[in-house]
């Protein structure tokens, strides 16, 4: 199994900053793409920005030129830096990873690829 971790979130004045992070875990083979989702009251998940293992990333547009993510594949962790907050960024902030795990049992691999949630952190930005 796999574990994401995520912290970084809080509470913000609008045209400040945060930074989330999150921390993958466990029988970890590969990790693919790692990104970031938000949750509005009554919504669904949206994108936020994503990164693949190459260091390609995708933002959505309401967060190009603020919000910046950085993964370190050393350490299965990815980043959001989130600069110029308005109080239209207040929501849940998931991170996501999608892993190819390795598992062996009685001398047979079995390789899978999965996403996995994290458990989601607050950001809150009062104007």
């Amino acid at each position: 199994q796999v574990q994401l971790v995520e912290s970084g979130g809080g509470l913000v004045q609008a045209g400040g900053s945060l930074r989330l992070s999150c921390a993958a875990s466990g029988s970890i083979f590969k990790i693919n793409a790692m990104g970031w989702y938000r949750q509005f009251p009554g919504k669904q998940r949206d994108l936020v920005a994503d990164i693949t293992s190459s260091g390609i990333t995708n933002y959505a547009d309401s967060v190009k030129g603020r919000f910046t993510i950085f993964r370190d594949n050393a350490k299965n962790t990815v980043d959001l830096q989130m600069n110029t907050l308005k109080a239209e960024d207040t929501a849940v902030y998931y991170c996501l990873a999608d892993v190819t795990t390795r598992t062996i049992d009685h001398g047979i691999a079995t390789i899978s690829r999965n996403d996995y949630w994290g458990q989601g952190t607050q950001v809150t930005v009062s104007s």
